[in-house]
């Protein structure tokens, strides 16, 4: 069995060799980083690898492949034509008038004065945002509490920090006949919720709208999350990268802007999915100055610094939208209604082929129900121990041309054969991308006959 010596590494390390034990010397001695064999992260290269293949459609990946808008192009311009002193560093937490506009943008949604030197950090993407989270507040043995099903870092960033995940699942509610399942009805039991919170436990990850199941969490529900992480004196890391991108009247609500949160919650944010630009890893954090100067510590002596001029540029974006904001001319308002109707679109196009989508509230994505077809094919090719759902996506891109990812790999391995009958699909996508993929639906309809 290999070994990584660097923990920094063992993505790198995962695509070459897909190893379960990483080992490093840390300040109290050796330290040793199991993952699951192969791990959620090494499944979902695999799968983004198949689909990246010529003549599939890729509903798989997490990303736009449309433009981003005009306003922001031309600010990406500014920055790399204007100032030449872009091209040099900036303060190591964040370019100043970047950190200012998010101070003020977000101070008002959350009801907080928000210093930008203090309260503010900006990251490479939300996953450093995420990573420097768990690196500066998880110790050895600390829990963990994670929300399944959940985005695939959660589980190694903790592990990677010396801690324990703790895993409780939301439940669906019994299908309704003739009706399409709502992520709305996935509910936590509050009853097991509480049981997670221990003397050990020193976060709980809360991620709405959720990645993959479009869940907005309600009220209700943050109500219950803030009271329980108040009693037992516990951190909220709050990944809040799809807040834009809200459907059918549902409201994104932060948990940091509920009675006594704010000075126990991170609140994560992504420039790449604010302006649909992934590729500019633009991310930041905002919370009380007890907590970031924690993350100050581990970013100032790991990435230290994020590049100048893809901070210039999403401040200009924002300053652009702070103009337009709740008026119907706002990017924020266009995106979210051309998103759900791209998602409509795919949801209606799935049903045509036997799959049943869950209505998803908000987010990129969906998950869709395939058992009817599950019952049909009990037996597709793959390793025994492989989740159907996982031998499922691989003969849909080989035999129908069409990406997804399996939803197994979002739970922890003792949940993962519950839930092997999801598939999670990508809907805010190109309209030339949803045209090929109802040809590839139409044909493989036509395929199942009358």
């Amino acid at each position: 069995m290999r070994s990584c010596q660097c923990p920094w590494l063992w993505e790198a390390c995962s695509r070459m060799w897909q190893p379960s034990v990483c080992t490093w010397w840390g300040p109290s001695g050796e330290r040793r980083l199991e993952l699951p064999s192969p791990s959620a992260f090494t499944r979902l290269v695999e799968f983004i690898k198949l689909s990246s293949e010529d003549d599939i459609v890729n509903l798989g990946q997490g990303f736009p492949d449309f433009p981003p808008p005009a306003f922001a192009v031309e600010a990406f311009q500014h920055a790399v034509s204007g100032d030449f002193m872009l091209n040099q560093y900036t303060t190591a937490f964040g370019y100043p008038p970047l950190t200012r506009i998010l101070a003020s943008f977000f101070g008002k949604l959350l009801g907080q004065e928000i210093n930008p030197r203090k309260n503010v950090l900006v990251t490479v993407g939300a996953y450093g945002a995420l990573f420097t989270a768990f690196q500066a507040l998880v110790d050895e043995g600390d829990e963990v509490i994670i929300i399944e099903p959940f985005f695939d870092c959660y589980e190694p960033m903790t592990l990677m920090a010396g801690g324990r995940p703790v895993f409780v699942s939301l439940k669906p509610s019994p299908t309704r006949d003739g009706e399409l399942d709502s992520c709305s009805d996935w509910q936590l039991d509050p009853v097991e919720l509480a049981s997670k919170f221990t003397s050990r436990t020193k976060a709980l990850i809360l991620n709405t709208p959720s990645n993959p199941l479009g869940k907005v969490f309600s009220r209700a529900e943050l109500e219950l999350v803030a009271s329980l992480c108040q009693q037992h004196d516990v951190v909220c890391i709050a990944d809040e990268v799809y807040q834009w991108l809200v459907y059918d009247g549902y409201q994104h609500v932060s948990i940091a802007s509920l009675p006594g949160m704010w000075d126990r919650t991170l609140t994560i944010g992504s420039a790449g999915k604010t302006f649909s630009a992934t590729g500019w890893k633009v991310g930041w954090v905002l919370g009380p100055g007890r907590l970031l100067k924690h993350l100050h510590t581990v970013h100032q002596n790991s990435i230290f610094h994020c590049p100048t001029q893809a901070q210039a540029a999403v401040a200009e974006s924002f300053e652009w939208e702070q103009l337009h904001f709740g008026q119907p001319s706002s990017y924020f308002v266009q995106f979210q209604q051309a998103s759900q109707r791209s998602r409509d679109h795919v949801m209606r196009s799935l049903q045509v082929v036997g799959l049943r989508p869950i209505i998803p509230q908000g987010s990129y994505f969906l998950i869709t129900d395939i058992s009817e077809l599950k019952s049909k094919m009990p037996d597709l090719p793959g390793a025994t121990d492989e989740p159907y759902d996982s031998r499922f996506v691989k003969w849909m891109i080989k035999n129908k041309g069409l990406g997804a990812i399996p939803v197994s790999i979002f739970y922890s391995a003792p949940h993962r054969k519950h839930f092997d009958h999801y598939i999670r699909i990508c809907f805010v996508k190109d309209e030339s991308t949803l045209q090929a993929m109802d040809k590839k639906l139409q044909k493989w309809k036509d395929e199942l006959g009358p």
